[in-house]
């Protein structure tokens, strides 16, 4: 392995990479095409509703990566009002984590109350648009944001939740370059389709796939559906598993005890980061060498699976997750 590569190790795996992309440090094997511009994890997106004070209260010591303030689903509609007045006290609380709000769906009349009231938050992150159809329904927030609050640095994240909005995913992706992520909703879809719902799951892989597709396509973080069944810890960590393998890069909750096996679930294991870390020390090796493809247990190692390597420590330094600061 390469003296320099080993410091570089011992240091920052982020330093590293970002060595690569400057013309002073050449030492470095180069990755041409690599994509390492995710910052900031969404693993758990924890859905706290935004009528109970109590559960407000409890969720400033969540460890979920995104604390979505819940205005739709989770409120009754008698309660909305209340919701809206306790989610301003939310968004100015000391987390330091992600904060978001749910709003309600755009055309439920319900909507331009909600972003009134959360818009002009300071600590406002991200707004969450369910059942979102074509690009005019992130046009309508983003119009509102641009007139409410202009310096905004608000994302939106597109909720995905019928058919139709399947049909038009590439147009919703793309609608606005405040756009951050994808989100698939199960059991709107499945009422929206008359889809019947499984053990199995296999009536949905097609949403599913087409949703993390779309946003891998355009740089996009990919959401799978919430597990309903909260008190199954072993369906929510199959589920979990599955959506990590088909691409998606987090997941939604609803319960607290949820958070900490959907991250664990969300985030390479230590055996997937000790593989990654001998990819990326056989391609430096076999760079100097002025190999392409090379051998590593018996099975053929070449870019794509070099840039996979670099993803996988990318993303497990940015959990925290230990071996990715390891020496030799």
């Amino acid at each position: 392995m390469l003296g320099s590569f080993r410091v570089a190790r011992r240091t920052s795996l982020l330093q590293a990479i970002r060595r690569q992309s400057t013309t002073s440090a050449r030492t470095l094997a180069p990755v041409p095409g690599l994509d390492l511009s995710e910052t900031k994890l969404r693993r758990a997106i924890f859905y706290v509703p935004c009528s109970e004070e109590r559960k407000i209260q409890k969720s400033l010591h969540s460890p979920a990566d995104c604390i979505m303030y819940d205005l739709e689903d989770g409120v009754s509609l008698n309660r909305k009002s209340l919701a809206r007045s306790l989610v301003a006290g939310a968004l100015s609380g000391p987390q330091t984590r992600e904060l978001g709000v749910r709003i309600n769906s755009i055309g439920s009349g319900l909507e331009a109350d909600d972003l009134a009231a959360i818009l002009r938050c300071a600590r406002l992150d991200v707004i969450m648009i369910p059942k979102v159809e074509t690009p005019g329904d992130v046009h309508y927030v983003t119009s509102l944001v641009d007139r409410l609050a202009p310096e905004s640095k608000v994302k939106i994240i597109a909720g995905i939740e019928t058919a139709l909005g399947v049909v038009n995913i590439r147009d919703i992706a793309l609608a606005d370059k405040r756009v951050d992520a994808l989100l698939f909703a199960a059991e709107d879809y499945c009422a929206d389709t008359g889809i019947t719902r499984t053990k199995g799951r296999q009536e949905l892989y097609f949403a599913r796939s087409v949703v993390a597709t779309t946003a891998h396509a355009y740089k996009l973080q990919a959401i799978d559906m919430v597990t309903m069944d909260f008190r199954d810890m072993d369906v929510l960590r199959e589920e979990s598993r599955e959506g990590a393998e088909m691409g998606f890069t987090g997941k939604q909750v609803i319960h607290p005890a949820q958070v900490d096996v959907v991250q664990e679930c969300f985030a390479p294991s230590s055996e997937t980061v000790a593989k990654a870390w001998r990819i990326v020390d056989g391609y430096q090796k076999h760079y100097t060498l002025g190999k392409g493809a090379f051998d590593l247990d018996g099975k053929a190692i070449d870019m794509p699976v070099v840039k996979w390597a670099y993803r996988v420590l990318h993303r497990a330094e940015l959990a925290g997750v230990d071996g990715t600061k390891i020496g030799d």
